[in-house]
C-alpha cells in the first residue's frame, strides 16, 4: 500500500523533503500558498531525480505521485508523515500546527524542520504535542541523510520508534537528539563556525574565499568521513584520544578564537571524552583507521575530480602539469610505434571483491586512451563543442592478466584504420612488460546536431590518417577481429 505525505512549506527544505519521500515510493502532498510552488518543487525534484538514483546500486521505488493542494486540512488528509517547513517564526507555526490537528489522522507524525526551535517551544497549545517533533534536514534533504530527531518529554516511546522507522526507511539517518537544547547539535557547530568566520572577515584576516578553501581542501574532506571525535583520535597517534587531549588540551585557554568559553579540562571530562572515543573506534587500530581514512579522502576526492570542483580541481590542474601523456602528433617522438595514451597508478576504488581491478575500470582505462587518442588527432573539447565528435560502435576487451591496486599501468594504442568516418584502434595494457589485457574498439565520427554518422573536419581526419598511415607496417595486433572466447 502507497505511503502518503504531506509537505507543508514547499521551499527549498520542503521541496527537498518532497523529492526524497516521492523518489523512495511516497505519494506526496504540498501545501504551500505561493503561486510559483509549483515550479520551484518541479525543479527541486527534477536534480533529486538526476543525483538521488546514482547513489544507489539497485533500482529505487516507483517514483510517487505529487499533488498540490488549497488548504491545509485537505493536505494532510490520509497522510501518516506531516513535515512543516513554514518560516522561523512560533506564532506562525503555532498556527500551522492548530489547522494541521484539526484535519490530520491522530496517529500521523508531525515533524518540524526548526532549525533552532526546541520541541517543547513548538508543541506549546497544540492540542497533542504528543505528535510534534523536530526533524530537522540538511540541504539538498534528498542526498543528505542526517536528520536531527528530537522529541521532549511530551513524545512517547513509540512515537520517537515510529519516526526513526519511517526516516530509515526513506534513506535518512535520523539522529536521535536525547535532551532538548536550542539549534540541536549539528547548527550549533555550524554557528560557531560561522561566528568565527565573520570575525576573520571583520578583522581583515581572510576573505570568504580563503576561509571556504581552508575548509574544502583541508578538515572538511576529514570531517565528511570521520567527523571530529574519530578524526582527533588519529591525530593522537598510537596513544589515541587521551594523548591529544594531553598535546592539544591547553591550547583552549590560548587565544586562537573569539569563542573563549570553553569547559575546563577536568579529568571528568577527560576521562568522558577518552572512553567513549574508545567504545567509537577502539576496535580499529590507528594504522588501519589511517588506512580506512585514505581509502575515503581518496573516493570523495575522485569525486570531486570528476566535477573538477574543490579540491579536486587542483588535482585536475597538478595531472595536467605533471602529465607526459602526448597531447598533439607533434608531441609523439616516434609514430611508427604504438603511442602511449594513459600512464598511471590503479587508484584504490578501481579493485573488487576479488582483490584486483575491476572489469568495469579496464574500460574506463581503454576509454580514457580513446580520448587521448582523440585529443592527439584534433578531436579536442572546442571541436567536440563545434559539433563533432566520435562515438564507440564496438568493443572487445579481454581479460589477460590480474592487476591490483597501486601498481603502475600504461596503455599503448595502435591504429589499425582511420580513413573516412571509422577510427579503429587496439589498446595494450602493460604493467611493466607484463600484458594484462588488450581492447579493440571501432569509432564512428558523427555530427552532434544530427546524432549521424559525418564525415570529420579536414583537419582531423588529415591527423587521424597520418598516424594511421604510420602504423600500417607494425603487424595486425593478436587477438585482434576475435569473438569471445575464441584466441586469434
Amino acid at each position: 500500500m502507497t505511503k502518503t505525505a504531506a509537505i507543508i512549506g514547499g521551499g527549498v527544505i520542503g521541496g527537498g523533503w518532497a523529492a526524497r519521500f516521492m523518489l523512495m515510493g511516497w505519494d506526496v502532498r504540498v501545501f504551500d500558498p505561493d503561486p510559483e510552488a509549483g515550479r520551484k518543487i518541479g525543479e527541486v525534484l527534477a536534480n533529486a531525480r538526476r543525483s538521488l538514483p546514482g547513489l544507489s546500486d539497485v533500482a529505487l521505488p516507483d517514483e510517487g505521485k505529487l499533488s498540490f493542494h488549497e488548504t491545509i486540512g485537505e493536505t494532510v488528509e490520509g497522510a501518516s508523515w506531516i513535515q512543516e517547513s513554514v518560516p522561523e517564526r512560533l506564532d506562525i507555526k503555532h498556527k500551522v500546527y492548530q489547522s494541521i490537528q484539526q484535519a490530520c489522522a491522530t496517529d500521523a507524525i508531525i515533524g518540524s524542520s526548526t532549525s533552532g526551535f526546541k520541541p517543547s517551544e513548538l508543541q506549546e497549545s497544540a492540542a497533542r504535542p504528543e505528535q510534534i517533533v523536530v526533524t530537522h534536514p540538511f540541504n539538498p534533504v534528498y542526498l543528505l541523510p542526517l536528520i536531527e530527531l528530537v522529541p521532549s518529554e511530551a513524545n512517547p516511546a513509540n512515537v520517537v520508534a515510529a519516526a526513526k522507522e519511517i526516516l530509515t526507511s526513506i534513506g535518512c539517518y535520523p539522529l536521535h537528539v536525547r535532551k532538548e537544547i536550542d539549534a540541536h547539535i549539528a547548527d550549533r557547530f555550524l554557528e560557531a563556525v560561522w561566528r568565527e568566520a565573520l570575525w576573520l572577515i571583520k578583522d581583515g584576516i581572510a576573505t570568504t574565499e580563503e576561509i571556504d578553501n581552508a575548509i574544502r581542501y583541508g578538515f572538511g574532506m576529514r570531517w565528511a568521513q570521520m567527523g571530529l571525535f574519530e578524526t582527533y583520535r588519529i591525530a593522537g597517534g598510537e596513544a589515541g584520544m587521551r594523548h591529544f587531549i594531553a598535546q592539544f588540551g591547553p591550547c583552549l585557554s590560548w587565544p586562537w578564537t573569539k569563542l573563549m568559553d570553553v569547559p575546563e579540562l577536568t579529568d571528568d571530562l577527560i576521562n568522558a571524552v577518552a572512553n567513549q572515543s574508545d567504545e567509537q573506534s577502539g576496535a580499529y587500530s590507528i594504522r588501519e583507521l589511517e588506512r580506512i581514512r585514505d581509502n575515503n579522502l581518496v573516493t570523495i576526492m575522485r569525486g570531486l575530480k570528476a566535477q573538477n570542483w574543490g579540491s579536486g580541481k587542483l588535482l585536475n590542474a597538478q595531472d595536467k602539469r605533471i602529465s607526459r601523456l602526448p597531447e598533439t602528433l607533434e608531441d609523439v617522438a616516434d609514430l611508427s610505434r604504438p603511442v602511449v595514451t594513459v600512464d598511471r597508478a590503479v587508484p584504490l576504488d578501481w579493485t573488487d571483491y576479488n582483490g584486483h581491478m575491476n572489469e568495469a575500470r579496464y574500460l574506463q582505462a581503454f576509454g580514457d586512451a580513446t580520448d587521448r587518442l582523440m585529443l592527439m588527432v584534433g578531436c579536442t573539447a572546442e571541436y567536440i563543442s563545434s559539433g563533432g565528435s566520435y562515438f564507440t560502435a564496438e568493443t572487445h576487451i579481454r581479460h589477460i592478466d590480474e592487476v591490483h591496486a597501486g601498481k603502475r599501468i600504461h596503455v599503448e594504442t595502435q591504429v589499425i584504420l582511420g580513413e573516412g568516418k571509422k577510427m579503429h584502434l587496439f589498446h595494450r595494457m602493460y604493467e611493466g612488460d607484463r600484458l594484462c589485457a588488450t581492447g579493440e574498439h571501432m569509432l564512428i565520427h558523427v555530427s552532434l546536431d544530427t546524432r549521424k554518422a559525418s564525415a570529420p573536419a579536414p583537419q582531423v581526419a588529415a591527423a587521424l590518417e597520418k598516424i594511421a598511415t604510420a602504423h600500417k607496417a607494425l603487424p595486425m595486433p593478436e587477438g585482434a577481429g576475435s569473438a569471445v572466447g575464441k584466441r586469434a
